[in-house]
């Protein structure tokens, strides 16, 4: 019996044209894994790029957006885009810039003191950025800081009106006028047509004892700008403490024509009106006063003053009385009220209340000559 051996196959045998193809098919797969590996490989290389090319193109998008957001008024909106903006780079200056002044706008001091506290200590010659946090303080009620800040800057940028002009606005609340009036003539020396800066210089003159160069301070404000804020105010209070009230009137009236609503105006209007004399004038102006004012001890004492050199001694007395309730201290209430209870005939009254006036006087301090408080 013939035995089963395995099938023998021979190697088939493949034509030149056939090994050719082959060798081509082979060829073209490796030729397209090289250039799927090249391709790969560009790709990490590229992609960073790619990156870094989106995420500053966002960047711009959300700066110029938070900038345009600023110059809208819209500040919350401006905070977002630069907080977002800084979430991209927080290193970047411009951002920080754009988010210390969004919040400062904003009011929402506590955030923009920590941004700018942190900018500041990065960039610590950045006048921008040491100018914002100064104002930062300064909305702030913290002036000793603010005014730290701003005399530094102010030493880094002397040239810079704003700053000057900001500087001069902590001094005047600090009550240092001379000081305000140093960086406020520097201001104008910047701006000279800037009526504002003007009417500050004025009224830091005036503190100061300086009341005639006060006086063409305002003046030049209201050439300026005639219908400036408070410019014939302050002109006229100027006229008043020269004791020049008719053209005190006339400056004040020009304000009330403004500002019919001011209390201030209505009653330096009445109390000027009352140095001359004008009763009848004075008395409209300071009830306008006391209406729009019930807590203005001098505007209600004047008009108690006023009705009773009219010859209203019972509405006088009513004024009177109420002038020393808003403002226990002053003896010049219990002066006037003490002749209007004798010109009732009400003498018991009229003597307590003389008594009064001489115990409040002497209790008064010594000013060297000088009165202590109003003329009677």
């Amino acid at each position: 019996m013939q035995k089963n051996t395995p099938m023998q196959f021979e190697p088939r045998q493949l034509s030149r044209a056939q090994e050719n193809a082959v060798c081509r098919q082979h060829t073209n797969l490796a030729g397209r894994r090289r250039w799927l590996l090249l391709l790969v490989l560009l790709m990490l290389a590229v992609s960073p790029k790619v990156k870094a090319q989106s995420s500053n193109q966002g960047l711009e998008v959300l700066v110029r957006r938070g900038q345009l957001a600023l110059d809208a008024g819209n500040f919350d909106s401006a905070v977002a885009d630069f907080e977002a903006a800084r979430q991209l780079a927080p290193a970047d200056l411009e951002v920080n810039r754009g988010l210390l002044l969004s919040y400062l706008r904003a009011g929402r001091l506590a955030e923009a003191e920590a941004v700018g506290r942190n900018a500041v200590a990065r960039w610590p010659q950045d006048v921008q950025l040491q100018h914002w946090l100064g104002l930062v303080y300064f909305k702030a009620g913290q002036n000793s800081q603010a005014l730290a800040i701003l005399q530094r800057v102010q030493k880094l940028a002397p040239a810079q009106f704003d700053i000057q002009f900001d500087l001069a606005l902590v001094l005047l609340a600090e009550s240092q006028y001379s000081a305000a009036a140093t960086a406020l003539e520097r201001a104008v020396k910047l701006q000279p047509s800037h009526a504002l800066a003007h009417i500050l210089l004025g009224r830091a003159y005036q503190n100061s004892n300086r009341t005639l160069q006060a006086v063409e301070q305002f003046q030049t404000a209201l050439r300026l700008e005639p219908n400036a804020p408070l410019g014939h105010y302050h002109l006229g209070f100027a006229y008043a403490s020269l004791g020049r009230n008719q053209e005190a009137i006339a400056e004040y009236e020009k304000e009330a024509g403004h500002a019919p609503a001011n209390p201030e105006v209505s009653y330096q209007l009445g109390h000027s009106l009352l140095e001359i004399g004008n009763w009848k004038a004075a008395i409209v102006e300071l009830r306008k006063a006391t209406q729009l004012d019930p807590q203005n001890a001098d505007a209600v004492y004047d008009l108690g003053k006023a009705l009773l050199l009219e010859g209203d001694a019972e509405l006088a007395i009513v004024a009177l009385r109420r002038s020393i309730e808003l403002k226990p201290t002053d003896p010049s209430p219990h002066y006037q009220l003490a002749r209007a209870l004798a010109k009732m005939g009400k003498e018991d009254d009229a003597r307590q209340e003389w008594q009064r006036f001489a115990e409040l006087k002497k209790a008064q301090p010594d000013t060297g000559g000088m009165a202590a408080s109003r003329v009677h």
